[in-house]
């Protein structure tokens, strides 16, 4: 019978490394880790009944990674982390929230020390350096959001994509052949995948269809409401009457204050769409149709992912995309001649 003596020497370790490896009870480097695992395994070792259940143990925590930025918008953020907690909490989890602005540094401390069964991932960037460590760590790891390169992740998210073709479609069916696209921050479109995604389903549809699409950021790293206000002036006086808004709710604010100010009425004079809005859009001064982004189906769809990825080994990444719901409120008409 092979003992852990025998595994120490295999793998150039201390005997207690080895138990602490196996056993979970401490931090031991990945790398240091697969050793020990792999001499485990040619060797043929099997530890005792009282060491597998620690080593199978769980912890019920989830960490949650969503590293905050002078140019967070809280709001957006803090919807995607209550959502997150209550769909762990509903399965006996709780969250450990790690708010570090440099968000690899949190995500590696987690994964070395085993304090987490699993890890979600928020605020996801086109070059997200998270994703390289997911794919290096044993924990499962969940990201709510898509990098640019996904290869062997597992990801939730809206069909962004999805949501800006419908929302152009809606438009060139009522009629409308030119459309302005008020967005998010410049910072947003660089650090941020999703507004981008939007925006390109949005301007390969208008290509398709033949329609022009005119995309205007609502700000530098937060939204200015004097350039919102002069984006939606200058649309409307070249002659535009459809707006698709992805953005927060002060730039629906601004919007519609400027129609209101034009006297011009929603759903008749000017068609408005709202892509994507995560805040609720029934709050807003004349109801709008709405594509929403609803945290609570990405978050719980993420958190089911977790579970199964700890209750299934062997299940397999992969890109997994909400499709994207239409709701009318009759803001969308043909335009006037």
């Amino acid at each position: 019978m092979t003992t852990i003596h025998e595994v120490a020497e295999a793998a150039g370790v201390s005997i207690s490394t080895v138990s602490y490896a196996l056993s979970g009870k401490r931090p031991v480097s990945e790398k240091t880790r697969r050793r020990i695992e792999d001499a485990a395994h040619a060797l043929g070792y099997e530890p005792d009944a009282g060491a597998r259940m620690l080593a199978g143990r769980r912890t019920h925590i989830f960490a949650l990674t969503e590293p905050l930025r002078a140019d967070t918008h809280a709001p957006t953020h803090m919807a995607f982390v209550l959502a997150t907690a209550v769909a762990a909490r509903q399965r006996g989890y709780d969250i450990l929230l790690l708010t570090d602005e440099q968000a690899s540094e949190g995500m590696n401390r987690v994964a070395a020390s085993n304090l987490v069964d699993a890890i979600l991932v928020l605020d996801v960037a086109p070059d997200d350096e998270r994703a390289a460590i997911a794919r290096s760590v044993r924990t499962p790891t969940i990201f709510i959001g898509i990098p640019e390169d996904a290869e062997g992740l597992t990801c939730v998210d809206l069909d962004f994509d999805a949501a800006g073709r419908m929302a152009v479609d809606h438009l060139v069916d009522a009629g409308h052949d030119r459309i302005t696209l008020l967005g998010q921050t410049e910072v947003s479109y660089r650090k941020s995948n999703f507004p981008r995604r939007l925006l390109k389903g949005a301007t390969d549809r208008a290509d398709e269809r033949g329609v022009r699409l005119d995309p205007i950021t609502t700000g530098a790293a937060t939204t200015d409401v004097a350039a919102v206000r002069a984006a939606a002036n200058a649309a409307l006086d070249d002659g535009d009457r459809a707006f698709i808004v992805h953005a927060v709710n002060d730039v629906h604010d601004a919007l519609l204050a400027v129609l209101d100010e034009r006297g011009l009425r929603v759903g008749d004079d000017v068609s408005v769409i709202s892509a994507a809005a995560s805040f609720d859009t029934t709050t807003l001064a004349v109801p709008i149709d709405t594509i929403p982004l609803v945290p609570q189906l990405s978050c719980e769809y993420a958190v089911d992912l977790a579970v199964r990825r700890l209750e299934e080994a062997h299940t397999a990444p992969g890109i997994h995309l909400l499709p994207p719901e239409y709701r009318s409120a009759g803001s969308v008409a043909p335009p006037r001649e």
